[in-house]
């Protein structure tokens, strides 16, 4: 990966936009790690905004995003994330959403879905490079932090789609380091070590309170240890 120069928070505001599938935007009553990473960058981070053209939450009843049901609705809730949307849904429209909210910062979660119920490991991989390139259309110097696919339920019990997995997040370093760029650097979060689907989830997939601050953890580090942005993420406990 090509070395990128530290942003100076002090320099400018920052502008982050989530983007991922249900693990991201959650559904009515969660806090989100969305929830998560904004107190961590309240305690740490210089200027910044959280953009996005969404705000919702997915409300299970109406089988709908439509809910603003926040367990904290006190917070930037913008954000580009959608229940069953993954890098194939994400890349037509990322453009758009980047000319229009203006991001420094892709912090993006997104893979699951894809391989659960559209593309295999390789497809899945070209519509994430399509994304990266869709995004820097808008923004040439965008930044984009990814996570690799995390464990879950279906991974545990079904071993073709854990190979997939697997292979997809392998797709995934080699793709961040095939496109990272000193003026558009990307960076690749790392699964927490710790993360466990019977204890960091409330279904085998989408993370509770413990599982979104792992979560809002991964990507807290991965800014903070490759591009000097905040600082590490401390654990509830600590706060």
């Amino acid at each position: 990966m090509h070395a990128a120069r530290p942003i100076d928070d002090d320099e400018r505001m920052l502008r982050f936009m989530f983007v991922g599938d249900s693990q991201t935007i959650g559904s009515a009553g969660e806090h989100t790690w969305r929830h998560r990473f904004w107190q961590h960058l309240r305690r740490c981070a210089g200027p910044y905004a959280v953009v996005g053209p969404r705000e919702t939450l997915y409300d299970k009843s109406a089988d709908a995003p439509t809910s603003l049901a926040y367990a904290d609705p006190d917070f930037p809730r913008r954000h580009l994330a959608g229940w069953g949307e993954g890098w194939l849904h994400m890349a037509p429209v990322v453009a758009d959403a980047v000319r229009a909210c203006g991001p420094d910062v892709l912090l993006v979660n997104l893979g699951l879905i894809d391989l659960g119920f559209y593309t295999n490991a390789e497809q899945t991989a070209a519509n994430m490079r399509r994304f990266v390139a869709e995004a820097r259309s808008a923004n040439p110097a965008v930044r984009i932090a990814a996570l690799p696919v995390i464990p879950n339920i279906r991974a545990e019990s079904d071993a073709p789609f854990a190979a997939e997995v697997a292979h997809f997040n392998t797709l995934l370093a080699k793709a961040v380091a095939d496109l990272s760029v000193p003026g558009s650097p990307l960076l690749l979060a790392s699964v927490p070590e710790s993360y466990d689907i019977h204890h960091d989830t409330y279904d085998g997939t989408h993370p509770n309170a413990s599982g979104e601050h792992k979560l809002a953890s991964a990507f807290a580090q991965a800014l903070h240890q490759g591009w000097g942005i905040g600082g590490p993420y401390r654990s509830p406990a600590a706060v």
